[in-house]
């Protein structure tokens, strides 16, 4: 497609110059300069707003990727509000491009609904009834009670199941899917490794099943994300081919798609988050106000970014200010549903598991195992002290502390000393 090159002369003013380029923007650390589209390029409201401009690197206009024998092939292993969401645009997306299978296999676990499988309601009305009822999904998505019948014909496999059922279902999987294979981890939460320590879902993938695993996450509130209302997401993926094809998959109008190489930062953006949501939601529970909200929000991404720094050295700063990192983390802080329940938990001092039932129709919230979890590495080397936010967010979950000492931690966080 005729396109155009942003690029600085000598003097730091800015030029557009037209060349042939392809739809695609990416941040790999390659090249000097940008492409966008030529409809944005000869209109300048448009290029102002295009999501496909960016003031960093990125890779030259790419050829796109092989083909492969066949159209590629899509299952979503998972159908929470999430997965259901996500059904809707992978659904669209495969139907529409020639690229892929029209056919998308979407794993759900079965569940009775008023005397009817829920995978038979889903295949019938196209409606996930229980986790997000009023919206239609594709007629393309087929709801599939086997993971393994589910996923044995994938190219692509999206996980997005809450993270403490993954190593089952990778269990249940290995063996039996095709070895050309490729993952996309949704999943926001760490697992805690045999042996101890902490380990990256994406890391799981690839160890059990033997296929590369990428992730996608970012300021993406399913409830909205289905509403077909605007929002970004980020894509973690290494190799330039596959993270054509996934941005291909996902990319619409209304789910812009940014693509970097930093996986793990991605990903780990996507779990920590979850925590300092529950904090946020502490501070409303209790009535502090949004200056102590955004407090705890700063205060939370510089504890996500050591923690980064920490156990997860080489990552790029850059990262945290892309949607997987502090757009999500303002996002979840305000309307997700850690905040949500937590809210509720200083307001009604039931447990956390009295409001999954109530409030979540029984789905886990991520928060507070998160938060569990990364204690628990916290613990392991001695360095609870050095992340007081997420030690005490965990202890408020166990209830080990009370909601009213969280303004204490604040208070005394060595930001202020």
């Amino acid at each position: 497609e005729l396109g155009a090159v942003l690029s600085y002369d000598v003097d730091g003013f800015l030029h557009l110059f037209p060349i042939v380029c392809a739809k695609r923007t990416h941040r790999f650390e390659t090249s000097d300069w940008w492409c966008v589209h030529s409809s944005c390029a000869a209109d300048p409201v448009l290029l102002s707003s295009c999501s496909s401009v960016r003031c960093k690197k990125s890779i030259p206009p790419l050829t796109p990727p092989a083909t492969m024998s066949d159209k590629v092939r899509v299952c979503i292993v998972g159908s929470g509000n999430w997965g259901s969401a996500i059904a809707k645009i992978v659904g669209a997306n495969a139907k529409r491009l020639a690229t892929f299978e029209d056919r998308v296999t979407m794993y759900v676990y079965e569940e009775m609904i008023d005397g009817k499988k829920l995978t038979e309601i889903i295949n019938t009305t196209h409606e996930n009834v229980k986790y997000l009822p009023g919206h239609k999904l594709p007629e393309n998505v087929v709801a599939v009670p086997d993971v393994v019948e589910a996923a044995k014909d994938a190219d692509i496999l999206i996980f997005v199941v809450p993270h403490q059922f993954i190593r089952g279902l990778g269990t249940q999987l290995l063996g039996k899917i095709k070895p050309t294979a490729v993952g996309l981890s949704l999943i926001k939460g760490f697992d805690v490794a045999e042996g101890g320590g902490m380990e990256l879902i994406s890391h799981l993938i690839t160890k059990h099943l033997k296929i590369p695993c990428s992730v996608l996450m970012g300021a993406n509130l399913a409830g909205e994300v289905a509403e077909e209302k605007f929002c970004e997401t980020t894509i973690g993926c290494r190799d330039m081919k596959i993270a054509q094809t996934l941005r291909d998959l996902f990319l619409t109008p209304n789910f812009r798609v940014v693509v970097v190489d930093d996986v793990d930062a991605v990903e780990i953006c996507g779990a920590l988050k979850n925590i300092v949501a529950c904090g946020a939601g502490f501070v409303d529970g209790m009535g502090l106000g949004d200056n102590t909200k955004a407090a705890v929000i700063r205060l939370g991404l510089m504890e996500m970014i050591k923690f980064v720094d920490v156990f997860y050295p080489g990552s790029k700063l850059s990262t945290f200010f892309e949607s997987c990192g502090v757009a999500d983390l303002i996002t979840t802080c305000y309307g997700g549903r850690n905040r949500k329940v937590s809210e509720a938990f200083v307001k009604t001092g039931k447990t956390i598991v009295e409001l999954e039932n109530e409030m979540l129709n029984g789905q886990k919230l991520q928060g507070p195992i998160t938060a569990e979890e990364v204690n628990f590495m916290l613990k392991s080397k001695g360095m609870e002290d050095k992340f007081p936010l997420f030690t005490a967010i965990h202890k408020i979950c166990t209830g080990a502390v009370k909601p009213q000492g969280f303004l204490d931690c604040l208070r005394n966080h060595p930001e202020h000393m």
